[in-house]
């Protein structure tokens, strides 16, 4: 009986090493700026996944306005943009927005020329303090550290609800569902004898 494929599982400790040393000369290239961009929260398609959440593409264009951020100039501090996304619910847009403006404060965005600072680059204050190798600021590697994207515990996630958290009237739901449901089916019929009915009334008067 002869062996299809290849069944052995292949380790290349050299592949390691070599993928570790050029993790760390990227982020030596890059320094002081993270090696990876800030990339919004999204929720994974399909309702059996859209519970957790998740990095998407790129932030859209909506809530790079709301957060007073130009698009021409997100993806030059390290923000990706994904044009294309469209906001479907006001929950995203808020937590995404939330996202930009902690980053932003975070942000020590050196000037293209030393000593000629520019709207939107850091205060003098905090570029010489940076430089000055101040260790109350913390210079993230990567952005996750400092913005970590979290699921809840299922736990936390799912609660259960007491009758009386409930509002007024919708304590029996299904009841009122299947009444609205029933109301929609037969609305035709309902009509069509009342009409009859009222021919007929109409007929024995005269």
């Amino acid at each position: 009986m002869t062996i299809k494929h290849n069944q052995q599982i292949q380790h290349n400790p050299g592949r390691k090493s070599r993928r570790r040393n050029a993790r760390l000369s990227k982020a030596a290239a890059v320094a002081p700026r993270p090696v990876d961009k800030l990339r919004p929260v999204v929720r994974c398609p399909t309702i059996k996944y859209n519970r957790r959440i998740r990095a998407g593409r790129g932030f859209s264009l909506a809530e790079l306005k709301e957060a007073g951020i130009p698009r021409k100039f997100a993806p030059t501090i390290g923000i990706s943009v994904d044009p294309r996304r469209a906001n479907l619910s006001t929950e995203s847009l808020t937590i995404n927005v939330a996202r930009l403006k902690a980053y932003r404060e975070r942000l020590i965005l050196f000037p293209r020329r030393s000593g000629q600072h520019k709207q939107g680059d850091s205060s003098k204050e905090e570029v010489g303090a940076y430089a000055k190798g101040d260790k109350e600021i913390e210079v993230a590697r990567k952005t996750d550290y400092v913005l970590p994207i979290t699921n809840q515990a299922k736990e936390e996630a799912i609660g259960e609800v007491k009758r009386s958290e409930m509002p007024k009237g919708t304590e029996n739901a299904y009841r009122v569902l299947r009444d609205a449901r029933s109301e929609a089916r037969l609305v035709g019929v309902r009509e069509k004898r009342a009409k009859a009915k009222a021919e007929e009334a109409a007929a024995t008067k005269k």
